[in-house]
């Protein structure tokens, strides 16, 4: 039997009208037990090379419910298309290949753009601590500490209600209202000049973040097959690397402006304007998903479709499966992911708060500072962009990639810990390549989306693996003691531990999917695995359930 259980959030009724919701009459279906999806009598999933014509064009079959169905299924009904038809498409090669520039073209610079901006406004605070910041505002260091983990809180507070919300509305629509509502955040942020108005809009601006990168990945898993997401997710991450360049250029030409208002208020003003702008742009360019993309026509909506099923993951749903939630808390390689991620941005935490006072403390200038912080921008946009083509260029490459870019990080860290304050040149180049671990966290970050069916399973999995992203970033400024500044030697140490860690974790989620894989295929060849079962994907199956499901390694 299915249960119908009321929204838990009272604002529901405000995010229907905001977001255009018109589904589901204000509840949420709710499947606890997965043997209910195929035990019902009178199920008839059979879409033969005929159901074209048997369909009724803009009808749907009553099959159970509509809930059981991915929204691709649905989709390809309503317009009189079965996966017959759909996987025909994609025998012309050629075609394939035009349709993914296409999508290149028109959802890549989107998610890039927003990432870049992303990552200039969370690092605004940084920016503004090379200038005037401790000063006119009367922070202390300790309370800078604070002030970075306080977006973290944000985050974490926000991230769950965000990715509810995130599949049960449209997605398109709810990133580009949280991208104009953070940058509005940030403008307001040049209001405050104390630690607890600093701290307010730090922690609204977590929250509005939060969404973003959950929601990227989700998207990227929606539109490209699992052998081409890493290197797109990474193509926009890497914007991190440039949104670095950016702001420090934006910072340091902000610092010769002579306006009368303190600087990093300044920082924050143009930088939330130029966000508030973006998001503008992406309220009218920035699909839901696949199949209300305007840009795109019938057959190609339908060709990506045919790329999604191929991925075994499910495209879309919006039914929140309570089974699916359970059975990812349940799945070990998730907890691999978030502690793997959780040590990630224990190093992340430190040095995007205390990147640039390590610099600050080899230079004086303020200006030099923040172009000294310059190439650290290059190198994480070619250890991101690389580590991504490697993981993507060579099949089952991911989990050694992650540990590959770890080993820049482990000799960063030794080099900032090690080297005598005098020797400049040697620690700058530590601090450049200590970065290469966020190669690692986009890949890791994507270990949920492409190795997770059951759309419910995998935005649960993926939400917690960010669990473990925030509260990394929270604890890790931490370690990063003012009485050692500018070494930072509890610091050092604590980033080449967890990289030593994340090495071992690597490994050991490798050897897992491995033999997952290795079982999965002896059943198989047992013939204890029904090969010719069709549909599976489009009933949103969790990869417990389809055993032909793979593991990308």
């Amino acid at each position: 039997m299915t249960h119908r259980l009321q929204d838990s959030f009272n604002y529901t009724p405000f995010l229907e009208i905001l977001f255009h919701k018109t589904e589901m009459n204000g509840t949420i279906d709710v499947c606890e037990e997965d043997e209910r999806r195929f035990s019902k009598p009178g199920i008839n999933i059979d879409i033969g090379p005929d159901s074209r014509s048997e369909l009724e064009v803009g009808k749907v079959e009553d099959i159970t419910s509509s809930s059981q169905l991915d929204q691709a299924e649905i989709f390809l009904r309503e317009n009189g298309y079965n996966w017959a038809t759909a996987d025909a498409l994609l025998r012309d090669g050629q075609t394939v290949k035009k349709l993914i520039r296409k999508v290149d073209m028109v959802i890549l610079p989107l998610l890039c753009g927003t990432y870049c901006l992303q990552y200039i406004d969370k690092q605004a605070l940084s920016y503004g601590a090379v200038f005037d910041l401790f000063k006119a505002a009367n922070v202390t260091s300790d309370q800078y500490s604070w002030l970075g983990s306080l977006f973290y809180f944000g985050y974490l507070f926000w991230e769950y209600p965000a990715a509810y919300i995130a599949q049960r509305f449209k997605t398109g629509r709810f990133i580009s209202l949280t991208v104009i509502a953070w940058g509005s955040v940030l403008m307001f942020t040049a209001l405050t000049s104390n630690f607890a108005g600093l701290a307010i809009c730090r922690f609204i601006l977590g929250c509005l973040e939060a969404p973003i990168t959950p929601c990227f990945m989700l998207i990227v898993g929606s539109w490209y097959d699992r052998q081409q997401q890493p290197f797109r997710a990474s193509c926009f991450y890497c914007c991190n690397g440039l949104g670095s360049i950016l702001g420090s250029l934006f910072s340091y030409g902000i610092g010769h402006l002579s306006t009368g208002l303190a600087i990093y208020k300044a920082i924050f003003l143009i930088c939330g304007g130029l966000t508030v702008a973006w998001g503008l742009l992406l309220l009218w360019l920035l699909p839901n998903d696949v199949m209300s993309a305007k840009r795109f026509s019938l057959q190609e909506k339908v060709t990506i479709l045919a790329i999604g099923r191929k991925n075994q993951t499910g495209i879309y749903n919006r039914t929140i499966k309570l089974y699916q939630i359970k059975e990812a808390f349940m799945d070990s390689q998730v907890w691999i992911c978030f502690i793997f991620t959780l040590l990630n941005e224990l190093i992340n935490g430190g040095v995007a708060n205390f990147g640039k006072l390590i610099i600050k403390g080899l230079v004086t200038d303020p200006l030099k500072t923040t172009l000294l912080g310059l190439p650290q921008g290059a190198f994480q946009v070619f250890f991101v962009f690389s580590g991504g083509f490697i993981a993507s260029r060579f099949k089952n490459a991911r989990c050694y990639t992650m540990m590959l870019y770890l080993l820049p990080t482990m000799c960063g860290s030794s080099l900032l810990w090690k080297l005598p304050r005098s020797n400049t040149i040697g620690l700058l180049f530590g601090y450049y390549i200590v970065g290469a671990y966020v190669a690692s966290l986009v890949i890791s970050l994507q270990m949920p989306v492409c190795n997770l069916s059951g759309y419910t399973k995998r935005v649960t999995g993926t939400a917690f693996v960010f669990l473990g992203y925030c509260i990394g970033n929270i604890i890790g400024p931490h370690a990063f003691l003012a009485d050692e500044a500018p070494v930072y030697k509890t610091g050092c140490k604590m980033i080449l531990s967890c990289a030593i860690c994340q090495f071992a974790l690597a490994l050991f989620l490798r050897i897992l999917l491995m033999r997952r894989n290795q079982k999965r295929d002896k059943q198989a060849s047992e013939g204890g695995v029904d090969l010719e079962v069709e549909n599976e994907t489009m009933l949103d199956m969790t990869d417990f359930e389809d055993m032909r499901f793979g593991y990308q390694l």
